[in-house]
């Protein structure tokens, strides 16, 4: 498991610069990082690792990692940010 600094640490590396990855990123690491398990953690240190422009394709959907893990972890925080949406 990541201790406190590091998961402070990955907050940070969570925002992006890119709206679109810091709506979807930066919740996920606040909230959700420090619940998931350490092999998990550790795919979402790998996930940011990317390059943006990766990252951004794989969350619009207009592509997909080849790295099974990778792919799953995108599918987990686009998963926690629908279901954290608050009802209109």
């Amino acid at each position: 498991m990541l201790n406190a600094t590091e998961l402070k640490r990955q907050v940070w590396h969570s925002r992006r610069g890119m709206l679109e990855l810091d709506v979807l990123l930066g919740p996920f690491a606040a909230h959700a990082l420090p619940l998931i398990s350490a092999d998990q953690q550790q795919v979402y240190v790998r996930l940011l690792s990317q390059q943006d422009p990766d990252l951004f394709t794989w969350f619009m959907g207009h592509a997909h990692s080849d790295d099974e893990e990778l792919a799953a972890m995108v599918q987990q925080v686009k998963d926690y940010a629908q279901s954290s949406q608050i009802p209109a």
